[in-house]
């Protein structure tokens, strides 16, 4: 297999002098590369036999009908039950265009999520690259709220596995109908939470990682409704000394991209803070980031934003199950997350700390008159946006969200003039 004697990727998993493929798993990671960190990385490598019987031989149930699932860490449609109880016959969890992402119990009765790279994109130096960039990024790192790799395994192809998320992820508890509506508290925790694993991201790892893709659909919930960032496949490394990275393609989610970001490919922390600004948004309105009419959520949110009026912006399901103070400083927080100049928005450290004081100050953020006049980024203009029906692209749409993820040739968004 190409991956394991390219040399780059051989450091990327960091094999040592092992590169055949067909290799005991257990005896393919000798010794992994550990970043200066206060946290071991505790995931290990399982063998192809352990995941074939976890999984029941990755049987797919093509028989079963195709709906939407929301309790994997991968952007899907999967084949299963409404409420995710699963069988041997029908345990994919998720389809993209270059991982499936399977159920699986481990022998110890532990429930994953196993995620393998799909035959076909094996060949795609791209998607395997993808592929292993989330490895190298999510090995790595060790949070309550984010979530965890509990091991990989190099034999018959890639896999990554992750705890099976039984609760699904936010976007999931949010939109869909026949679960029960989330209370205040659990999005006022669900914020918190969401918050201290992308300040952790940033700055509690040896080396930044900049998520790239921060939305209600790539964060899953414990059964006590803890958040976990998941779905690394975009994210990026960021050295200390580099104050940015330019990428390209664009990659990402309508109504969650930065300005810079979309416009120039500008990469940095700024980049999560703005997505992240749209989450809270949709946390406390449970709309999605982009409706059916294709107008975002920071363009119907930004006058309700602009003259503080609680009652138009929060979930109407709640009624008034809300605290008043804490709805304040959510949408006070939102606000300066989703400001266009990215100068003007907050680190995650001031936005953890905000969350958690409580304490707001109009006065340290306001902005010069000029550029307030300036702050006219909207995404009105999604209506240019045309949807590729390449199966290769699939993986960029996110069934969760119903919001369309693209790449910088797939369409047209234009700052409001």
């Amino acid at each position: 297999m190409n991956y394991l004697r390219s040399r780059s990727l051989k450091r990327l998993l960091s094999l040592g002098r092992r590169s055949n493929a067909d290799e005991s798993a257990e005896d393919c990671v000798d010794a992994v590369a550990e970043p200066p960190s206060p946290y071991k990385p505790t995931w290990r490598c399982f063998s192809y036999d352990e995941l074939h019987q976890a999984t029941d031989g990755f049987h797919q149930g093509k028989d079963e009908p195709s709906v939407s699932c929301h309790s994997c860490c991968c952007r899907a449609r999967v084949q299963s039950s409404s409420n995710c109880s699963r069988t041997a016959a029908d345990n994919v969890v998720g389809k993209g265009g270059y991982g499936e992402v399977y159920r699986g119990v481990l022998d110890g009765g532990r429930a994953v999520a196993v995620k393998r790279l799909a035959p076909t994109a094996a060949a795609d130096e791209k998607k395997e690259k993808d592929f292993l960039t989330e490895l190298g990024t999510v090995g790595h790192v060790r949070h309550p709220n984010v979530s965890a790799l509990l091991g990989c395994c190099v034999d018959r192809g890639l896999h990554l596995v992750f705890d099976f998320s039984t609760r699904g992820s936010v976007s999931a508890n949010l939109h869909d109908l026949k679960l029960p509506v989330l209370s205040w508290k659990q999005r006022q925790g669900i914020a918190v939470g969401t918050a201290r694993g992308l300040r952790y991201l940033h700055k509690g790892c040896a080396r930044r990682i900049i998520h790239r893709d921060i939305k209600a659909s790539n964060i899953l919930l414990t059964a006590d409704y803890e958040p976990q960032i998941s779905d690394f496949g975009l994210a990026r490394w960021l050295p200390s000394e580099w104050t940015h990275h330019a990428i390209a393609p664009i990659e990402g989610t309508f109504g969650c991209l930065a300005p810079e970001y979309f416009t120039h490919g500008i990469v940095d922390e700024k980049t999560d803070v703005f997505a992240f600004g749209v989450f809270l948004l949709e946390l406390i309105s449970g709309r999605k980031p982009v409706d059916g009419s294709h107008k975002s959520l920071i363009a119907w949110a930004k006058p309700y934003l602009s003259d503080g009026v609680v009652q138009g912006l929060v979930d109407p399901r709640l009624g008034d199950g809300y605290d008043a103070a804490q709805l304040r400083l959510l949408m006070f927080v939102a606000s300066l997350c989703v400001r266009a100049a990215a100068a003007w928005r907050p680190t995650m450290t001031q936005v953890l700390e905000l969350l958690e004081t409580g304490e707001i100050s109009q006065d340290q953020w306001q902005m010069p008159e000029k550029e307030e006049q300036e702050e006219l980024w909207d995404f009105d203009d999604l209506d240019d946006f045309e949807e590729d029906d390449d199966d290769d692209d699939y993986d960029n749409y996110d069934d969760e969200s119903d919001s369309p993820s693209i790449s910088s040739s797939a369409c047209s968004i234009h700052p409001n003039d």
